[in-house]
């Protein structure tokens, strides 16, 4: 199956989808899979969002051992057709690993060529466009009179450390393309991080607690990814605002450092969140913020306000008849901050609610017991959840953190 071309108004948004996507299935938590087959898909925007998603899904299976040449050579070429450049290499920190795409000369270039072009990026760990002038363009096995005239080098990090770069060659690289090679280069990068956690066994601890943080309710991916592609046609600054908000909300869910942010940046977060679902709900989802600015530097654990405004849309306000509110609301008591959301859904009965939070049930509301043992461990027993609710009655969960937090730094 051929890879569409992708055209400039959608090429973000193939990279945000593809980044995110494959994030979530190397993470493990998510069983993500494509359930309608190509054929079911009918419109350009659906052939477009599948290609991109089977050949994120193909690359990323390749690069769970890290950095290596036949599975760097396998990822090339899917990544390749996802920017739909004219070549594409991979390098680790010392050698070129990969090499999809050539010149008429049907030649690939030497290691020491592209490394030499991949120099500056792995020793300043900054992006760069290197312009090809005739003797490189021979050097890298192009035409010497050819039309590809620039090259972009992004580095690839592990934990801060540039560990290897990925290059494309264009004959004049947009912005937009330049950008869409940084979000492969983070997406990659986000490969080659769980592969060195998964490898190591004594960093196991640490990859599940990542892996818990990443978790990315597929439903919302899906649904988020319908709406962007629902306005591509109709409104098309509209469908590029909301993959900017996209690619914002996942680069912010993973990051790839520290186990605490702010109040504040959980709430921007949520911003995110909320703008990409009321694209899909419209006026049927009413939102109210009601945050004390005193509590905003509160530190709190990363990614734990997030699953339960998702919960309280998906599980909430979805499954209501009619308009749902959903209120977020947080204030200062004295040595604590107390978080509130609650929405006026369908509510949940109370039993459910406590098996779902002893562990004792799969399934729905997973987001809920994940926070609330989060919360548990880091604070103490105290300071779990507090959700009130009832069948047809919505639900209010409380969440009371300390504002002094030694040790914890966001």
């Amino acid at each position: 199956m051929s890879s569409p071309v992708l055209s400039d108004s959608t090429l973000l948004l193939v990279i945000a989808i593809a980044a995110v996507v494959a994030a979530v299935a190397v993470v493990a938590l998510v069983g993500f899979r494509l359930s309608r087959s190509y054929r079911e898909l009918g419109t350009d925007a659906e052939h477009a969002t599948f290609a991109a998603l089977h050949s994120a899904a193909a690359a990323g299976e390749q690069l769970r051992d890290g950095l290596e040449p036949a599975g760097a050579l396998k990822a090339s070429k899917q990544l390749r057709a996802l920017l739909n450049c004219a070549a594409f290499a991979m390098t680790d920190g010392a050698r070129l690993l990969a090499w999809d795409g050539t010149g008429t000369t049907a030649r690939e270039p030497t290691s020491e060529v592209v490394m030499a072009l991949a120099a500056k990026a792995l020793s300043n760990g900054r992006t760069q466009v290197a312009t090809l002038d005739k003797t490189l363009r021979e050097s890298l096995g192009l035409p010497p009179d050819g039309e590809l005239k620039a090259a972009v080098i992004c580095p690839l990090k592990v934990d801060s450390r540039a560990v290897g770069t990925v290059i494309i060659l264009s004959k004049s690289p947009s912005a937009g393309l330049v950008r869409a090679t940084n979000e492969v280069a983070a997406w990659v990068s986000a490969q080659l991080e769980l592969a060195e956690l998964t490898s190591s066994r004594t960093l196991l601890a640490e990859a599940e607690v990542r892996a818990l943080r990443a978790q990315i309710s597929p439903h919302f991916i899906y649904n988020s990814l319908n709406a962007i592609a629902s306005f591509i046609n109709t409104d098309p600054q509209r469908a590029r605002d909301l993959v900017v908000e996209f690619a914002d909300f996942t680069r912010y869910s993973f990051r790839r450092h520290g186990d605490f942010t702010t109040l504040a940046e959980e709430l921007r977060c949520i911003d995110r969140y909320l703008l990409l679902e009321n694209a899909r709900f419209g006026d049927r989802l009413q939102v109210s913020l009601q945050i004390a600015p005193e509590v905003l530097s509160t530190v709190i654990p990363f990614l734990s306000l997030q699953p339960l405004v998702e919960n309280a849309v998906r599980h909430g306000i979805e499954a209501k008849v009619g308009k749902g509110l959903v209120q977020i609301g947080a204030r200062d008591l004295g040595a604590y901050t107390e978080v509130t959301i609650e929405d006026d859904g369908v509510g949940m009965d109370p039993e459910q609610l406590r098996l779902v939070l002893a562990g004792q049930q799969d399934g729905t509301h997973v987001g809920l017991r994940n926070v609330d043992t989060r919360l548990r461990q880091v604070y103490g027993d105290d300071h779990g959840l507090t959700i009130d609710t009832g069948v047809g009655h919505g639900m209010l969960i409380t969440m009371t953190v300390p504002k002094n937090q030694p040790g914890h730094d966001a």
